[in-house]
């Protein structure tokens, strides 16, 4: 398999990604995965809790004709602008949301979309009040078996049509999401934690006690009166909620490695079918290859750069990186850091050589740019 892998422009905070002609930070890597549409695929973990969410706002949120008041929509594109992600989602200029360590740009003012959030107001304008956004979204994050920079949410917004008191609108959505919960899970205990979002005040998240665990499973709130004024809805009240779906699948479902819902190994896709939550068997585990590598940490520096650096040279390959050792210089100031990379196939047994073609063009690529590699 040929490897293709560039920082250039990654001290400046930019990436010059192949197959983009204008400045970008998506790599080769984020761009492969975009219209995959794991949750429209069929028998797909994630289409089946997608349809079990869908089946239980249509059972619960009705017209008086007896249709579904909730309207979905599971394709909208995930270039957004960041008007959409942020501004009309009221998030602060200097949130660390906006940076380029989080965010993935293909411009200045286009990125992959980090929540399905960004449909909201464009569907309120358009006249929607109640619907779900099911989609993919994008994050600069870290790597380990629950962590994945592509990952599925749903959106949902319920605008009510009364002048509703924030009471009631918050009884409201706490009553839906843990009728949603039990739909889901089944008898469960589940607590409120007090949370902050830009977008809804006051803002909560739920967690539920799966498997001797508290597990935090959404996030929501009521929607702030400035983005409804906006959208010409000032004289109404809503909500609206944000679920992240591998979170859901790892637990219901038993799926230990977030890299899974990815394979195409049919020994994992053909355990599940429409409607049904199994527990999933694993099929094999093979052994892990450790390779660490030390540098100096140059200037802007933030180990999510680095980790999209080693996903773009690895793919999924690359199960765990972390930061094994970190040394400031008594004299310069310079930071030194060791990772420790693991790698594992989920699929077959890694041979040592070709993991140090791997880690050789990491390195390479990190010298290219100046890196000092100890």
């Amino acid at each position: 398999m040929a490897l293709t892998f560039s920082l250039r422009g990654w001290r400046s905070g930019r990436w010059l990604c192949r197959g983009f002609s204008f400045e970008s930070n998506i790599t080769p890597t984020i761009s492969d995965k975009i219209g995959r549409g794991l949750h429209r695929q069929d028998k797909h973990p994630l289409n089946i809790l997608k349809h079990k969410v869908e089946g239980y706002f249509s059972e619960r949120f009705q017209t008086d004709a007896g249709s579904p008041l909730f309207k979905y929509f599971d394709d909208m594109d995930p270039y957004v602008s960041t008007t959409q992600c942020f501004d009309e989602l009221l998030v602060p200029p200097d949130h660390v949301s906006r940076s380029k360590s989080d965010t993935f740009y293909k411009d200045e003012k286009t990125i992959l979309r980090t929540h399905t959030s960004a449909h909201q107001a464009h569907l309120m304008r358009e006249g929607y009040s109640s619907f779900l956004v099911i989609g993919d979204c994008y994050r600069r994050d870290e790597i380990d078996s629950c962590h994945y920079p592509v990952f599925h949410q749903i959106e949902g917004v319920h605008v009510m049509e009364n002048h509703s008191s924030t009471e009631a609108v918050m009884q409201d959505l706490q009553q839906t999401l843990q009728g949603l919960i039990k739909h889901l899970f089944g008898e469960v205990e589940t607590r409120w934690v007090n949370a902050y979002f830009p977008f809804t005040e006051p803002s909560l998240e739920l967690e539920v006690l799966f498997r001797d665990e508290w597990l935090e499973v959404l996030g929501c709130g009521v929607i702030q009166k400035k983005i409804l004024e906006d959208v010409g809805m000032g004289e109404r009240n809503g909500w609206a909620f944000g679920i992240g779906l591998e979170r859901l699948a790892m637990a219901l479902f038993s799926i230990p490695d977030i890299r899974l819902f990815w394979s195409d190994d049919p020994r994992f896709l053909e355990q599940f079918s429409d409607g049904k939550i199994v527990t999933f068997k694993e099929f094999s585990k093979y052994p892990v290859c450790y390779k660490d590598i030390s540098f100096w940490e140059p200037k802007g520096f933030h180990e999510n750069d680095f980790c999209a650096a080693v996903r773009d040279c690895a793919g999924d390959l690359v199960e765990k990186v972390e930061c094994i050792d970190r040394f400031k210089h008594p004299k310069t100031g310079n930071q030194s850091s060791c990772f420790r990379i693991s790698y594992r196939s989920m699929e077959r047994s890694l041979k040592n050589k070709e993991i140090d073609v791997i880690q050789e063009t990491l390195r390479a690529g990190l010298k290219s740019q100046g890196f000092q590699l100890r």
